[in-house]
């Protein structure tokens, strides 16, 4: 079995996303765990640090945050209508 296991190709290297979800600020981890759309953790932290690089507030942060879900829900008229 060994053998398969050696190939020159090279190899894939996955990330995990709970690490990835376990590494944000916990303010934005919490906010992505009581977000209406399911949001990777690779789009929370980009909107959380460009957010905090320009503003320096983690409330700003928050408030981008928010604010990107809310242009995100107003796309599908069919979530926008349950919320």
């Amino acid at each position: 079995m060994r053998r398969n296991l050696a190939t020159p190709l090279r190899r894939r290297v996955r990330s995990d996303p709970m690490a990835a979800f376990d590494r944000l600020p916990p303010p934005a981890r919490t906010w992505a765990h009581q977000a209406v759309l399911p949001w990777s953790a690779a789009s929370v932290a980009r909107i959380w640090a460009r957010a905090l690089a320009e503003t320096g507030c983690p409330q700003a942060a928050l408030d981008r945050l928010h604010q990107a879900e809310a242009r995100t829900l107003a796309r599908e008229p069919s979530l926008s209508a349950k919320t």
